[in-house]
């Protein structure tokens, strides 16, 4: 079973920055793709951001291009989501994902999700 834990979301203004991080349980984290979605109130879950096992390659979201950035430390089995000039239309519930494979939106495993919300 594959834990994923969210966590640094919070209150922020516009502009402002912030940096997710995701924990995850599973000892072959570091062999699995894995990406970042989100769901704003009232809205359909959309893709964030995607990476490799390696971290060779990422994808984003058009709506987060130029803004955030995902990464990962393997040696701490963590995933990061580095978001900057943050807009009120970023505030959703964010999800650490195991992708099924590298380009795709389908998901093996989700977190529980940690609320962000840009305030104008």
């Amino acid at each position: 079973q594959v834990q994923l834990v969210e966590s640094g979301g919070g209150l922020v203004q516009a502009g402002d920055s912030l940096k997710l991080s995701c924990a995850a349980s599973v000892r072959t984290f570091r062999l699995h793709a894995m990406g970042w979605f989100r769901q704003a109130p009232g809205k359909e879950r959309e893709f964030v951001a995607g990476i490799t096992w390696n971290g060779d390659s990422t994808d984003y979201g058009n709506s987060v291009k130029g803004r955030f950035t995902v990464s990962r430390d393997n040696t701490k089995n963590t995933l990061y989501l580095q978001m900057n000039s943050l807009k009120p239309e970023d505030t959703a519930v964010y999800y650490c994902a195991k992708l099924m494979h590298y380009g795709t939106r389908n998901v093996e495993y989700w977190g529980k999700g940690t609320l962000v919300t840009v305030s104008s």
